[in-house]
């Protein structure tokens, strides 16, 4: 587990991830021009979930899984 610290609408926070999970954030956010602040407050912003550690999992798996490229691999992987 790494922990990181971000600040959201004025207040310090920390989050927690495993390193896969950091690097599947990082490059969700390059994908949209944002800082990794900028993609955790877009998360933060939206979450349904009360923590915020697991709203950035959800939301990287999210992403990872409604990219073309990894969905069709999915699919050719299951049908055989």
């Amino acid at each position: 587990m790494e922990k990181r610290s971000f600040s959201i609408a004025g207040h310090r926070t920390s989050i927690a991830l495993e390193p896969d999970f950091w690097q599947g954030l990082e490059a969700m956010a390059q994908a949209r021009a944002l800082s990794l602040a900028g993609i955790v407050r877009e998360i933060d912003e939206t979450r349904e979930t009360t923590n915020l550690s697991s709203a950035v999992r959800l939301a990287v798996l999210a992403w990872y899984r409604d990219r073309p490229e990894i969905s069709s691999a999915a699919e050719a992987g299951s049908a055989g």
